[in-house]
């Protein structure tokens, strides 16, 4: 069990179904604002921050994807939800597969976006650590955002990308560089087979962080798995194409084919 408190948000329907977001690496909770005002319509939604980022602590490591599965597990614990659904992009949807392969009884539905259930190669997430560490998230924000949305979406929204690179470059260095090796090190392929939590994989079209492919296997491997590609969209489809991405999350979270 986390001994972590992660900072959080609670808003939405009060008595609705509960919801978590986990965010991506370098990302905070700022990330669902395109998505939060149609999903507080439905859910209690909760967001919070990744250990190591934002307003949670930075505790030292090593960290591995049990600790991130752990601390969502006391999340729920501290708002007495005994089963949530869960939407995760990227690292908050590798969280979200092992949370829902380790723990089922605390995972109704669960939606995964942009995300894999194993990276390669690892030593790129080592190095990457390690650039973190020496220089700052100054040092890789810049090339991590060109990553987030396609060069189009860039060229035409010059503030959402300096507010990307100051939120990346605020994370603390040893909070991103611990979440890097929680990816290296991370391998989920084996416990895609026994996650039972009907599952939705969105991948964007154009993400070169986490291709379609990666999406698709996720899909083809859970139980009960769908794959939606969303055309004009990078690594962080539910913010470049929320009129996409938002009314899927909620007609899958309520039982509806989208």
């Amino acid at each position: 069990m986390s001994d972590i408190e992660v900072h959080h948000i609670v808003s939405g329907k009060a008595e609705g179904p509960a919801m978590v977001l986990s965010n991506s690496l370098g990302a905070l909770p700022s990330m669902w604002d395109e998505n939060l005002a149609e999903l507080e319509q439905h859910f209690r939604v909760i967001r919070y921050d990744t250990r190591g980022h934002g307003s949670s602590p930075v505790p030292d490591g090593p960290y591995t994807i049990d600790n991130l599965a752990d601390d969502v597990v006391a999340l729920l614990d501290r708002l007495d939800i005994a089963k949530a659904h869960f939407v995760g992009l990227s690292l908050g949807g590798m969280t979200g597969m092992r949370l829902a392969a380790r723990n089922p009884e605390r995972v109704d539905r669960m939606v995964v976006l942009c995300t894999g259930a194993h990276l390669t190669p690892s030593q790129a997430w080592h190095d990457r650590a390690a650039t973190v560490r020496e220089g700052g998230t100054q040092a890789v924000a810049e090339a991590v955002v060109a990553r987030w949305y396609t060069p189009a979406f860039l060229d035409a929204n010059p503030d959402i990308k300096a507010e990307c690179v100051q939120i990346i470059g605020s994370t603390p260095a040893e909070g991103y560089a611990g979440c890097c090796e929680v990816i290296a090190e991370m391998d989920l392929r084996d416990d895609l087979p026994t996650i039972t939590a009907p599952t939705l994989a969105i991948a964007g079209e154009d993400d070169p962080a986490t291709p379609p492919p990666a999406l698709a296997e996720i899909a083809e491997n859970v139980q009960d798995g769908r794959l939606l590609v969303v055309p004009q969209s990078a690594h962080l489809a539910n913010a470049e194409q929320p009129a996409t991405v938002t009314p899927a999350i909620i007609d899958h979270l309520l039982g509806e084919k989208a």
